[in-house]
């Protein structure tokens, strides 16, 4: 489906693939076995991840299964423009935490000739459109959306929902903030949330 000959930048035309689900969904290990494979190819591979995600560690994209690549920490999505260079793939985790002008950024690497892979939240806990997610998946010719279980029935899960209190939209953590749901029991403890006395 993805194709990983390396060829000449200037004679091809770059795509982005965009790996969307709720968390624990397998997004960055999709990821990254698509990055690995393209270092197989001998492909030069760039790989980013917001400065904010430091749940892991400062200079990985790790997954909750503890499989890592290096990467660059960057604050804004215009320095993925700036330190791309000559790759042939960029890949990109953790999508929904970057401004809106990723959806550019990534266009412009497209148009360049590069592969742009990227993987992210498409949901914030509250069950909205998260960040620049919902213009990527609409600009890319290939998404891929990734579902994870159900932590309290086993149907397929696409929400993420928060476990702790708090409004704060980014709220960075894993399974001791968060739990993967389906539609029918995220609704279930959203109205349960609503019956909770105020404090």
């Amino acid at each position: 489906m993805f194709l990983e000959s390396k060829t000449d930048k200037n004679k091809r035309h770059g795509w982005i693939e965009v790996i969307a689900g709720s968390m624990f969904s397998g997004k960055t290990e999709e990821l990254l076995r698509r990055l690995k494979r393209a270092r197989i190819a001998q492909m030069n591979v760039e790989i980013f991840k917001p400065f904010v995600d430091q749940r892991y560690s400062e200079v990985e994209v790790v997954s909750h299964d503890a499989n890592s690549i290096r990467c660059t920490p960057v604050n804004s999505s215009g320095n993925i423009l700036l330190l791309s260079g000559d790759a042939d793939v960029v890949g990109i985790d953790e999508a929904q935490f970057f401004d809106n002008g990723l959806v550019e950024v990534c266009n412009s690497l497209a148009a360049q000739g590069m592969r742009v892979i990227v993987a992210g939240l498409d949901m914030d806990f509250k069950g909205k459109p998260f960040g620049p997610m919902p213009a990527l998946m609409a600009s890319a010719e290939y998404v891929t959306k990734v579902h994870a279980i159900c932590v309290r029935c086993g149907d397929l899960a696409q929400f993420s929902y928060r476990t702790k209190e708090s409004d704060k939209l980014v709220e960075v953590g894993a399974s001791e903030s968060y739990q993967a749901v389906c539609r029918g029991c995220y609704q279930f403890l959203k109205k349960s949330d609503g019956s909770k006395p105020k404090q």
